[in-house]
């Protein structure tokens, strides 16, 4: 059986191999682990393999985690969906936010962002398929909630996220997220951060710009579900 830092290893291959595929440099792209339904235990052997940005979806899980792990200087992203009454918590315990698909949402964490951290990191989460089922904000709404996100205090925009509709063709999935890169273009704010990506495409979001590639499976092996 395959450790998580064996993962991890061949993680890299993959990531450097997809880079050098796009002519860009592997530095630019950063591994964030998702931990979801995985103990505190696996996301602690995957700081001892190099791992420091943990994304969590579940509030509740993470914070337990956070807790188990208060002696590591781990990263962490939230990079489910929001709800209002989850707001605070996440604004007080994550470094950064991938997840953010309206505004009410950026304004709650803005007003409960405590003064003496920084800014909180903020993805803008599209929605690049049209799905009903998937969170995300329309493109067309895009502009404005960007213009009015980035003027909010305690907040630092850094760019966008998506999750695309699953596809197994390399061309499907390299168009959703050149949509979202092309988005991101458009909005001419500087960004710098395209959270796209996962354990099964994260060549095609590599080769359209990736800068953080979301990975679970891949590191951490299959979910248990029955942990949520």
């Amino acid at each position: 059986m395959s450790t998580i830092a064996d993962n991890l290893g061949a993680l890299a291959a993959r990531i450097d191999s997809a880079a050098q595929a796009c002519a860009r440099d592997p530095a630019s792209i950063q591994l964030l682990a998702v931990s979801k339904t995985k103990p505190a235990a696996a996301v602690r052997e995957a700081y001892a393999a190099g791992i420091r940005h943990v994304g969590e979806n579940y509030l509740q899980e993470a914070l337990a985690k956070q807790e188990e792990l208060t002696d590591l200087p781990l990263t962490w992203h939230f990079i489910g969906p929001i709800q209002s009454n989850k707001t605070r918590a996440i604004a007080e315990h994550f470094d950064w936010v991938h997840s953010v698909d309206r505004l009410k949402i950026a304004q709650r964490l803005s007003e409960q962002r405590p003064a003496g951290l920084p800014p909180l990191n903020i993805c803008l989460q599209v929605n690049v398929s049209g799905e009903d089922s998937k969170s995300g904000c329309a493109a067309a709404e895009l502009p404005a909630l960007a213009a009015a996100v980035a003027a909010l205090p305690g907040l630092r925009l850094r760019g966008l996220m998506a999750i695309p509709e699953p596809s197994d063709e390399r061309a499907e999935q390299e168009a959703a997220f050149a949509r979202l890169r092309t988005l991101q273009e458009g909005l001419g704010l500087g960004l710098d951060t395209l959270s796209m990506g996962m354990s099964h495409d994260l060549e095609a979001a590599i080769a359209q710009g990736a800068t953080w590639v979301r990975i679970g499976t891949a590191l951490f092996g299959a979910r248990d579900y029955g942990r949520a």
